[in-house]
């Protein structure tokens, strides 16, 4: 009888701590021409943990007794910018056992007020320009027991009961961490750009396997992590979990995690100078947000950038013309289009370099990776041409933090197997591959006919002029809903409603085209370059 071989489970802070003891001398994060080393970042983040424990915070209660929507360990808020100390207090949680909880810093009180009471934070760490926001929740938030904060440019006096963040780690004792489980948790919160934000709750063992692709045991781990090389830029906020995924990886891989200049916001400039300066391998970024901006600098001063092999990219399009852009300029590049979500992990992946040429939405899917039919009832055969939903089995997450019935919605059971379905709509080729068609909460039903938004948008960006879109649906007496492309163009261009519609009308069926083009001098996006279909909605409505 064959033995199948069950792989290792695996918890982050072990993984660091052993890799760590391997190459203590190698750069760990690297950030404003500051180095700190994998022995200097495993003794931060032991005096993180000891922080965070003298306080009373870790783990409450055994993973046997609990729901999948229930968490067992004391909520560490991270409201920061990227900088060394965000990883730090992550990974410092995770030492602890605690669970370090991502919050988007853009924020206002009322939304800060749920999140935080929504994650039942007990210490939030932040940044001093994020002071005065948090003083207003504060006396709603009854659970929190510490209170750290960074200090930054803002100079903003510390709040009631507040500690300096050096400080307390110059006063903590650091001690190697004991009892780390892979039941213990990692907590992902959604960013809220279709509905209110959620916590979704990962096995760490699940985690690292779904997400970071990890399938090998800690000790091929530490062997490999002795020889590698990787210097990973992550380019958006680490509050959105691609980045800080992506800063992980790097950390499992024996890599240094390199953090630009200005991390307030997206300079390509300063992207570009650090992948230089620092000979950074691998950049992460969202889509064409943050790649047209890229390509444009790269035209007007062009670098040969030897060491940078690896442009990675998810959470939003990156259409093809931008991808031939890149290798064109940088021919060494390959170019990894990740599919995933918060919800499933990594689903698949397209490739493009040299030998292999850009394509839209088309990925190769995990081996756990499906298509289930529009009902949910049954898994969809390769060729077949309905559109379904994407979804993930196996290692999946074990619900969102507090909410039962959502944790059934998204992850239920179909035929004894759990997937999870995050709510993308696809079609699954008879070749295997995936076609990703789009978000189901961005789809336009325009006179009886689904439309899918991302679908126009990547057509509309073949026309020169089109700096960046998003279309929604506009509400319409005749159609339910009308398209409505909400464009912004490069300086000095003006091309005719006919001349945008025409690129749509040459590659997607006449009712796809959009009615309407409304101009803006910019597309609004979140921090991590994600769209914004609300605010685009607004001015589709507004428009009128």
């Amino acid at each position: 009888m064959a033995v199948v071989k069950v792989p290792e489970e695996l918890n982050l802070a072990d993984v660091h701590e052993a890799i760590a003891a391997t190459v203590p001398d190698r750069d760990c994060i690297v950030w404003r021409q500051r180095h700190w080393s994998w022995a200097e970042v495993t003794d931060r983040t032991r005096r993180m943990a000891a922080v965070l424990q003298e306080a009373g915070l870790g783990i409450n209660s055994p993973a046997a007794e609990r729901q999948g929507w229930e968490s067992p360990h004391d909520h560490v808020a991270i409201y920061l910018h990227n900088g060394n100390e965000y990883l730090e207090v992550l990974l410092g949680a995770a030492k602890a056992r605690a669970a370090g909880v991502n919050i988007n810093f853009r924020y206002v009180a009322e939304e800060l007020r749920y999140v935080l009471n929504d994650c039942r934070a007990t210490a939030i760490v932040y940044h001093g320009a994020f002071a005065a926001t948090l003083a207003e929740v504060l006396p709603d938030l009854p659970d929190v027991r510490l209170l750290l904060q960074v200090e930054d440019s803002s100079g903003a006096p510390l709040l009631p009961g507040a500690r300096r963040y050096e400080e307390a780690l110059a006063a903590a004792v650091p001690v190697a961490p004991t009892g780390l489980s892979p039941d213990d948790l990692y907590i992902l919160y959604t960013g809220g750009t279709t509905g209110m934000p959620k916590g979704v709750l990962w096995r760490q063992a699940d985690f690292l396997a779904a997400c970071l692709g990890v399938a090998s045991t800690k000790a091929d781990l530490v062997t490999a992590a002795a020889t590698a090389r990787l210097r990973a830029l992550p380019a958006p906020p680490f509050m959105h979990g691609a980045a800080h995924w992506n800063a992980i990886s790097a950390w499992i891989s024996g890599g240094t995690v390199v953090i630009q200049s200005d991390p307030h916001r997206f300079d390509p400039v300063d992207i570009l100078d650090t992948i230089e300066g620092e000979e950074v391998s691998s950049l992460l970024i969202v889509g064409d947000a943050f790649a047209r901006p890229l390509v444009d600098e790269l035209e007007i001063r062009p670098r040969p950038l030897p060491q940078f092999r690896f442009l990675l990219t998810g959470g939003a399009i990156l259409s093809p013309a931008v991808k031939t852009q890149f290798l064109t300029i940088l021919p060494q590049l390959r170019i990894v289009d990740v599919l995933g979500s918060s919800e499933t992990g990594r689903q698949g992946v397209a490739r493009s370099d040299q030998q292999h040429p850009a394509t839209a939405a088309m990925f190769q899917p995990s081996p756990t990776t499906a298509v289930l039919s529009a009902d949910r009832q049954r898994v969809l055969p390769a060729g077949d041409p309905e559109v379904g939903w994407l979804t993930q089995t196996g290692r999946v997450p074990l619900g969102y933090l507090g909410d039962g019935p959502k944790t059934m919605a998204t992850f239920p059971m179909i035929d004894g197997i759990r997937h999870a379905v995050a709510g993308d709509r696809a079609r699954i080729h008879a070749d295997g591959s995936v076609e990703l068609c789009g978000r189901d909460s961005v789809t336009i039903n325009t006179g009886g006919e689904k439309v899918f938004a991302e679908e126009v948008e990547q057509v509309l960006k073949q026309h020169p002029a089109v700096f960046d879109v998003l279309v929604v649906g506009r509400p319409s007496e005749r159609w339910g809903q009308e398209v409505t492309a909400v464009v912004q163009l490069r300086p000095g261009t003006s091309p005719a409603d006919a001349e945008l519609a025409t690129v749509v009308r040459s590659c997607l069926a006449a009712y796809k085209v959009p009615k309407a083009f409304v101009r803006v001098e910019q597309i609004e996006r979140s921090p991590s370059g994600k769209p914004d279909y609300r605010w685009a909605d607004s001015i589709a409505r507004s428009s009128v």
